[in-house]
């Protein structure tokens, strides 16, 4: 496995949720391995590890990870929830859940797989190349309102209309095939003025993430992981996800906020009456942060927030 991968928030991760000796980990996003090669370090050779990812590149890295893991390893090639679904039906318990969403530099950096604006390629984005629906379909088969739909829910793109009608009048002509194709379109749709407020940005930034986002079905695999990861978790077990975009670090926050929540009486009421007890310890108070220099030597970490909570025992006070 390569060793110049630098996953983002790393040492932050590990001091949060602190694997110890002999403890059972999911890592629900594999990917190049980077986190999954600390946490390892700190299981050693009585913890055991297991590893997710729906694409096969990751299961190829892998295999390389685990000929060289200190603990006991296994993969999952399926989507992260599916794969925690499985592993409640099989009575798992585990110490720490992990997740780091969103897109990997590998598949980014893998011009072919079609997730970046940065060059032109076919329109895939797809994380498991097995599956059916890709960039190209949603891109040429959804109608204007679905696109803009599409667009301001899953980018926050506030110019979604202007651009989807674009989009619409381009590929009544030919269909749109690669994603220097839909670059041009989002360029196109938008006033100069409009491109130029963009900064150090890209125009096609929000439009880009809310295709693979519904290629993928990212948000409502997020929905579904976070209970049952939550499920797996033995007493005094530890959630933790890296977010990269409001999207998810709001489903994060909502979900473990929720269960660091205690009595929901109404406020004027003298005593509690609901039971309501907290389920969790939140063991970040805000969203943590990239340092300057991680951002300095990875500006793909800039958006990176990490998030994490401890399972309390039932009876012990939050």
């Amino acid at each position: 496995m390569s060793r110049t991968h630098v996953p983002v928030l790393a040492g932050e991760l590990t001091d949060l949720v602190a694997p110890r000796a002999g403890e059972t980990a999911v890592d629900c996003t594999f990917g190049a391995g980077g986190h999954a090669r600390l946490v390892a370090e700190r299981l050693g050779p009585g913890g055991t590890l297991v590893c997710i990812d729906r694409d096969p590149a990751a299961e190829e890295r892998f295999d390389e990870f685990a000929r060289e893991a200190p603990c006991e390893t296994r993969f999952l090639r399926l989507d992260y929830a599916d794969a925690l679904g499985l592993l409640r039906d099989e009575n798992l318990a585990a110490d720490l859940v992990y997740l780091d969403l969103g897109v990997s530099s590998m598949q980014v950096d893998a011009r072919e797989r079609g997730f970046s604006y940065s060059y032109d390629a076919p329109l895939d984005m797809r994380m498991d190349p097995g599956q059916a629906l890709d960039a190209r379909a949603i891109v040429n088969g959804c109608d204007e309102r679905e696109l803009a739909r599409l667009f301001r829910r899953y980018g926050e793109e506030p110019n979604a209309h202007r651009i989807a009608r674009e989009i619409v009048k381009r590929r009544a002509r030919a269909p749109i095939e690669t994603t220097g194709g839909l670059v041009a379109a989002i360029e196109a749709a938008l006033p100069a003025a409009v491109r130029r407020g963009f900064g150090g940005g890209h125009p096609a930034k929000r439009v880009f993430q809310a295709v693979r986002i519904a290629v993928n079905a990212e948000l409502d695999s997020l929905d579904r992981a976070l209970p049952l990861a939550w499920d797996l978790l033995r007493a005094g077990g530890r959630l933790s996800a890296i977010s990269f975009h409001s999207l998810e670090d709001r489903r994060v926050k909502r979900f473990l906020a929720e269960r660091a929540r205690g009595c929901i009486c109404p406020p004027d009421f003298p005593v509690c009456v609901c039971g309501r007890v907290p389920e969790a310890e939140l063991l970040t108070a805000r969203a943590v942060a990239p340092t300057a220099g991680e951002v300095a030597r990875n500006p793909r970490a800039r958006s990176g927030r990490l998030r994490a909570a401890r399972k309390l025992p039932v009876g012990e006070p939050a």
